[in-house]
């Protein structure tokens, strides 16, 4: 029997079951997102409320972030084994527990815990989420819609976070921002068992939880570093940790080679398509990672836009990323996914360039123009390598190729900013050491010299004229920062174009060379 003989209906079109089900999967991918930033203006609240420290408020704000990092491959691989479905259930349940815990938190140490709990149910959600709509949705168009409504639900939780939060808190108390996981969670419940299919690995193998430790023990250390040297910098502790992290990852991977049933699968990564899409996302959300942090700094630091203002401003780049991310599997049906990804960072290379020309004077709208054509290009690899990736891999590990997916685009944003925000800030101490104008005491030329926030704060104690000469300084300091990270940045993603469009311009639609048939196991 042919090749072709075994195969029937290969690609079978979604149904309304199955795209009610993508409304059903959409509202824990928005909470999701939606808990990463809703907490910013809730901080000064639960302040008043729970006291606490300095260190404990940053651990309030991280550890969420923290644990989905360090548990999205361990629930990817799990859901693989016991079924997606059912650990989507499962974490559906735990998430509405700690919502519950960290609303009514009496401790900042509760609230921590809460929130990591928070973090733990929310690494069983996300791969799951994929991972669903990628059994779920078998047509290569209908499949890229699909994943296109997924990011384009996170990237919406993501930005209107601040704005719920700010409504919730004008008429409730803090813990109001953790309540609306409660009611979402319950929907997910009611409907899951109608409208999503259960889906598993029919031979899952034992799950090694020595490769569990390992994991954790290599991803919590390399996202704290990273996120430690992004805020202060490198010191001796920071690398110690990164290296340890990298240490541990070095035996995991020597674990899972010797493993008959690996919670990473490394054969994943002789797939082209699914190696390639990797490393393409990787360094595309370093670049995002950079501009958001810069972004966020040129409007409020250099411009002296109000924090509200800037949010204002911020909004039209989050909608083009939502329209790329809806455009770009209409665009990839007929150009190929590997021309609209090239083409979509051609785009954001000369987004990136618009945003570097913005100067002290220009005002915003042209790093907003910027900002746009950035997010709209890279929306392309967002959604298109996504689905490449997943598709690449045999349906029976596709929620650990999605936990992979996720985990790429957390660390990578979090490397943009510790590596290239650290580019910027080097670049601006550099020309700043010999750039502060005499006259200013010692210790505030050493704020000035430090950062540009640092500067904005010591201009508030210097007598007006050297507080201006000094801020002009500084301000054209930061900017030289901005178009050397931004150049940077062109290289980066004008390199992923190339690299995409050799690599991947031959992969056959929906990518799926190493996907076998898998059937639906009805619970």
């Amino acid at each position: 029997m042919s090749p072709d003989e075994t195969t029937t209906d290969p690609a079978p079109r979604a149904g309304a079951r199955e795209w009610l089900g993508l409304a059903v999967l959409a509202l824990p991918t928005i909470l999701l997102a939606l808990d990463f930033t809703v907490l910013h203006l809730a901080l000064p609240h639960l302040a008043t409320d729970l006291a606490p420290t300095s260190a404990q408020q940053l651990w309030i704000l991280d550890i969420y972030g923290f644990m989905i990092a360090g548990f999205l491959i361990t629930m990817g691989t799990l859901g693989d084994r016991i079924g997606r479905r059912r650990l989507l259930m499962i974490g559906a349940v735990a998430f509405g527990a700690a919502s519950l815990l960290a609303a009514y938190s009496t401790s900042a140490e509760m609230l921590i815990a809460a929130r990591a709990f928070l973090g733990v149910a929310g690494a069983t959600l996300m791969p799951s989420t994929l991972s669903l709509i990628t059994n779920m949705f078998h047509d290569p168009k209908q499949r890229g819609v699909a994943v296109a409504v997924w990011l384009s639900c996170f990237s919406a939780g993501g930005a209107i976070g601040p704005m719920v939060g700010g409504v919730l808190l004008q008429w409730f108390w803090w813990g109001s921002v953790f309540l609306m996981g409660v009611p979402v969670m319950a929907i997910l419940l009611i409907a899951a068992p109608f409208l999503l299919p259960e889906f598993r690995d029919p031979a899952p193998g034992r799950l090694d939880l020595v490769s569990v430790a390992l994991s954790l023990a290599a991803i919590l250390p390399v996202v704290y570093a990273i996120k430690e040297a992004a805020a202060h910098g490198w010191d001796p502790v920071v690398i110690a940790l990164f290296v340890l992290g990298a240490l541990f990852g070095w035996l995991f991977v020597r674990r899972q080679r010797r493993l008959e049933s690996p919670l990473m699968d490394l054969a994943l990564f002789r797939l082209r398509p699914f190696t390639v899409g990797l490393g393409g996302l990787l360094l595309g959300t370093v670049v995002l990672g950079a501009f958001v942090l810069l972004f966020a700094q040129y409007l409020q630091l250099v411009l002296e836009l109000s924090p509200a203002s800037a949010g204002l401003w911020m909004v039209p780049y989050a909608v083009a990323n939502i329209a790329g991310a809806m455009l770009a599997p209409l665009v990839a049906a007929r150009l190929k996914a590997a021309n609209t990804i090239a083409l979509g960072l051609v785009m954001t290379a000369v987004g990136l360039v618009v945003f570097t020309l913005s100067g002290v004077e220009a005002g915003p709208l042209p790093a907003v123009v910027g900002s746009m054509l950035i997010t709209f290009g890279l929306s392309p690899l967002m959604v298109l390598v996504i689905d490449l990736v997943i598709a690449s891999a045999p349906k029976e590990k596709s929620g650990s190729a999605s936990s992979m997916s996720e985990t790429c685009s957390e660390i990578g944003m979090a490397l943009g900013i510790a590596t290239l925000g650290a580019l910027g800030t080097a670049v601006y101490r550099f020309l700043m050491a010999g750039s502060v104008p005499s006259g200013v005491p010692a210790q505030e030329a050493d704020a000035i010299r430090d950062s540009l926030p640092g500067a904005m704060a010591a201009a508030e104690d210097l007598e007006p004229s050297l507080a201006a000469e000094a801020l002009e300084a500084a301000k054209g300091a930061f900017m030289t920062g901005l178009s050397v990270v931004g150049y940077t940045g062109v290289a980066l993603v004008l390199g992923v174009a190339v690299i995409t469009f050799l690599f991947l311009r031959d992969v056959p639609e929906g990518a799926e060379e190493g996907q076998q048939e898998e059937q639906p196991q009805e619970s």
